[in-house]
C-alpha cells in the first residue's frame, strides 16, 4: 500500500511526546467550577443526563447547551452545523466540554474559528484556526481525546471530489484543536450506564495496544504510557470479570487515568487497523465507536500473530499475561474471553453488516484511512481488510 503525504510526515515527526495540555484532577464538578471561576461568557456542552445530577443545583451563570439537542450519535456534518446555528460564534469565549468522544469532538471545533463549510474543512480544503480556549473534561473512560488532536465526524463521502450519495467517517486532524486543559473528575462517571462504560473502556485498551505496536512512530515515552495504561486497564477487566460489573464503581478513577494515558500514547504513537476498519462500520451503521473498534479487534490481533508473533506482538502478549495470569502462548486468548465477559461480543452482521459490504468497506479503507493502515503491525492490504470483515461477519 502506498503512503500518502500527510502519513509520511507523520512518520517524520521528531517529537519523543505530545502532553499539550495542561491536567488538572478534582473530586467534584463544583471544585471545578470554583477552580476556574465558570462565567457568563463560559459555553458548557454536555447531556442533559450529567448536567442534572452534577451540574443544576450550583446555579451557574455559564450557558449549558446539550448534545443531544442537535442529533443523536457521533458528530455528523448536520449535528456540528446545527450546533454553530445553535451557538452563535460572538457569544462566548470559553468552551468547557463535558461528555464522551463525541463531545469532546465537537468542543474541539467551537475552539475553532468557524469555517465557510464543514465539509471542507473535514476534506482538509480549509484550515484549522484555533482561537478560543477549551477545557475537556471526559466523563466516559476510552475516548482519550481530551489530549488528542483529532475530531472525528461522519460526512458525506466522495470521490475524486464528486459526491458519492453515502457517508463515511473522517478524522480532522491538526495539533492546533488538542484542548488547552484537562480535567478529571471520577465522580462524573458514576452515572454512565456500564455498556459505554465496558465499549469505551474497551476502546482505551484499544488505544494502547495498537500504540504499543507502531511500527514507526512509536517512542520510549510513548511506550511508556501505552503499557500503563494497557496494565491498568486489564487489572480494571480483571476485577469486572471475577466480580461483576459494580467492580469497576471503586475503579473509576484508574479507568479514567487510563483512558487519558492511552490518549497520550496513541497522540504520538498513532492508532492503526482496527481503527481504520471500524470506521465505515460506524459511519455507515453508525455503530458507537468503542463497539465497532472492539467487533474488530481480537480478529486483527489474530491476525497480526499470524504474521508475526514475537517482536512486539511478543511483548504485548507477556504484558497480557502478567496482568491476566496466563501464559504467553495464552495471552490472546485469555484476552478475549476476559473482554467477553466486560462485554459479549457480537458479530457484524448484528450492527446490519452485509456481504456486498466487505468489498465495498475494504475499498474505502483503502482509500480513506490511510493515516491509520500505513500504521499496521503488518503490511496491510486490501485483501486482508476483506478478510477480517468476512470472518467477522
Amino acid at each position: 500500500m502506498a503512503m500518502d503525504a500527510f502519513s509520511a510526515s507523520l512518520m517524520q515527526d521528531k517529537r519523543e511526546i505530545v502532553i499539550a495540555p495542561t491536567i488538572y484532577k478534582f473530586a467534584n464538578f463544583a471544585d471545578f467550577a470554583a477552580e476556574f471561576k465558570l462565567g457568563e461568557r463560559d459555553v458548557v456542552l454536555t447531556n442533559e443526563f450529567i448536567y442534572k445530577p452534577f451540574m443544576e443545583e450550583l446555579g451557574l451563570p455559564s450557558k449549558f447547551v446539550f448534545q443531544e439537542k442537535f442529533g443523536v450519535g457521533e458528530p455528523s456534518e448536520a449535528m456540528i452545523e446545527t450546533m454553530y446555528e445553535a451557538i452563535p460564534y460572538d457569544s462566548y469565549d470559553r468552551v468547557i466540554a463535558v461528555g464522551g468522544g463525541a463531545i469532546m469532538d465537537l468542543c474541539k471545533l467551537l475552539g475553532c474559528k468557524r469555517p465557510s463549510s464543514v465539509h471542507e474543512l473535514y476534506f482538509k480544503r480549509e484550515p484549522v484556526v484555533h482561537e478560543k480556549e477549551v477545557i475537556a473534561i471526559p466523563t466516559t473512560c476510552g475516548t482519550g481525546s481530551e489530549v488528542t488532536n483529532i475530531s472525528v465526524a461522519i460526512v458525506k463521502d466522495e470521490k475524486d471530489g464528486v459526491l458519492t450519495g453515502g457517508e463515511t467517517k473522517l478524522g480532522l486532524v491538526s495539533d492546533d484543536i488538542i484542548p488547552n486543559k484537562v480535567c478529571l473528575i471520577p465522580d462524573l462517571l458514576k452515572t454512565l450506564p456500564y455498556k459505554p462504560f465496558a465499549a469505551s473502556a474497551i476502546d482505551a485498551l484499544i488505544h494502547a495496544t495498537e500504540s504499543f505496536l507502531s511500527p514507526h512512530r512509536k517512542t520510549v515515552t510513548s511506550e511508556m504510557y501505552s503499557v500503563k495504561a494497557t496494565e491498568m486497564i486489564l487489572e480494571g477487566f480483571r476485577r469486572i470479570a471475577l466480580e461483576g460489573p459494580d467492580a469497576r464503581m471503586d475503579y473509576l478513577g484508574e479507568f479514567v487515568t487510563a483512558s487519558l494515558f492511552a490518549g497520550i500514547a496513541f497522540l504520538k504513537a498513532g492508532c492503526a487497523t482496527v481503527h481504520g476498519m471500524s470506521f465505515p462500520l460506524g459511519g455507515t451503521y453508525h455503530v458507537p465507536h468503542g463497539e465497532s473498534n472492539y467487533a474488530l479487534f481480537g480478529k486483527i490481533l489474530e491476525m497480526y500473530d499470524e504474521y508475526n508473533p514475537e517482536g512486539e506482538l511478543g511483548k504485548f502478549k507477556e504484558i497480557v499475561a502478567r496482568c491476566l495470569g496466563c501464559t504467553k502462548d495464552d495471552a490472546l486468548r485469555t484476552l478475549n474471553v476476559t473482554l467477553e465477559k466486560v462485554l459479549p461480543l457480537k458479530p457484524l452482521h448484528e450492527y446490519g453488516f452485509k456481504d456486498e459490504d466487505v468489498k465495498s468497506f475494504a475499498l474505502s479503507v483503502d482509500a480513506n484511512q490511510q493515516r491509520l493502515i500505513t500504521n499496521s503491525y503488518r503490511p496491510w492490504s486490501i485483501e486482508l481488510s476483506e478478510r477480517v470483515y468476512r470472518e467477522c461477519f
